[in-house]
């Protein structure tokens, strides 16, 4: 049997064994701090990891962005314009011009002898018949001047006739030889003399009589009475040294219309034509018209070409001195073109544009003018429809100066942002 000291020391171990079992399960060991759990490590690296990208792509992004504004920066430097192509020419064409209206004939009516207005018959806008009266002048000194000359033709018809008588007398003593020959030829002279005397008077008279006629003032044709200058009782002075004629006559019934083309469109009026006339005072109408004839010649002052052109008037609405626009129909021309009129330039070297190279350079090409129509300019050479034209150049930009356009600048600003 074993002592009691070894059963104490049995029983005691038994006791310490039965305390310290338990100890691997307690979870707040200092061996548990030691070993930490797997997925905690592999959700660090994970973070770290992306911590890392992220740092990456920032750095990435800054410097594309530094890029970027480094050239819209340097992009900057450079002015920046519109271009566009021009524009082709219109299928046909059209030129505008102001025209002056005038009666197809028209006469000033002055008088032909002096002496007083007697009385009138017709006044302003009356429509007369040719001979028609106008006016009569009373005219006494020519009516007294008239009596004399036949007074004078009655004694020069009475000494033909004496003249006459006395010559066949002494022709018949001739043959008796109581007169000499000398005498007979004398007589007969005399008679001739005395018949000559009379054609004379007879002439005076006749021009006094085609003087008094003028007393009536009569419409040289057909139409309408446009100015009466004078009143019953008003002093007359014959000739056209007055200041106004007494009346004026316009025969209307077909308009003559005066219009100066410029030099540029001289060769283009063929006689012949078709024109439109419209007037301001018949808005929305217009009246048909055409091209009579051209004088052939340019004003110096002006450096245009007087052309007539013929419109009917059977309404009687076209009126002598009135204005109007005349519209040409001209022939078509495709090769003209059509640019904005802010794109010209005008320097020392004339009309200029500005037009844009491939490698975005201005390149200034001299042009030719046409026609102004207002927002555009018709270009009429040194410009073709394939070149690109700045539409609001700098009065700055030089030829060959670098320069960068409107999409591009924006296409620029975008990238930045």
């Amino acid at each position: 049997m074993p002592d009691d000291g070894a059963r104490g020391g049995t029983e005691k171990d038994c006791a310490d064994m039965q305390t310290e079992a338990p100890r691997p399960h307690r979870h707040d060991g200092p061996h548990h701090h030691a070993r930490p759990p797997r997925h905690l490590a592999l959700a660090a690296a994970v973070l770290l990891l992306a911590a890392a990208g992220a740092a990456t792509a920032g750095i990435v992004i800054r410097a594309q962005h530094a890029q970027a504004l480094t050239a819209w920066t340097n992009g900057q430097a450079d002015p920046t314009v519109s271009v566009a192509h021009p524009q082709t020419g219109e299928a046909s064409r059209t030129l505008t011009l102001p025209g002056e209206v005038a009666a197809y004939y028209e006469a000033p009516i002055y008088a032909r002898v002096s002496g007083y207005l007697q009385s009138w018959s017709q006044d302003i806008g009356a429509h007369v018949k040719a001979g028609q009266t106008l006016a009569i002048i009373d005219t006494p000194e020519l009516d007294e001047e008239l009596s004399q000359a036949r007074a004078d033709l009655a004694s020069a018809r009475a000494n033909e006739a004496l003249a006459s008588l006395t010559a066949k007398r002494w022709h018949a003593l001739l043959a008796t030889n109581s007169v000499s020959e000398q005498s007979a030829d004398e007589k007969a002279g005399s008679e001739v003399a005395a018949r000559a005397a009379v054609a004379a008077q007879q002439a005076h008279v006749d021009r006094l009589l085609a003087l008094q006629s003028f007393k009536r003032l009569s419409a040289p044709f057909n139409g309408v009475v446009t100015a009466r200058n004078t009143d019953i009782g008003a002093l007359i002075n014959a000739g056209s040294g007055a200041a106004h004629p007494l009346f004026k006559v316009a025969d209307v019934h077909a308009m003559r219309i005066y219009v100066r083309v410029p030099q540029a469109y001289a060769s283009q009026l063929v006689p012949g034509m078709q024109a439109e006339l419209t007037q301001p005072q018949y808005p929305g109408q217009s009246f048909s018209a055409r091209l009579q004839t051209t004088s052939q010649s340019v004003t110096m002052e002006s450096r245009t070409v007087l052309a007539e052109l013929i419109a009917t008037n059977d309404n009687g609405k076209l009126w002598p001195g009135t204005y109007g626009e005349v519209r040409f129909d001209l022939p078509p021309d495709k090769s003209m073109l059509r640019v904005p009129a802010s794109a010209l330039i005008f320097r020392a070297q004339g009309a200029q544009l500005a037009t844009l190279t491939p490698d975005h350079r201005i390149a200034l090409k001299s042009v030719r003018i046409g026609r102004n129509l207002g927002n555009e300019i018709e270009i009429a050479g040194g410009l073709s429809a394939q070149d690109l034209v700045v539409t609001t150049p700098l009065d700055t930009l030089e030829d060959g100066e670098p320069v960068q356009t409107a999409d591009t600048a924006q296409a620029a600003q975008n990238t930045q942002y």
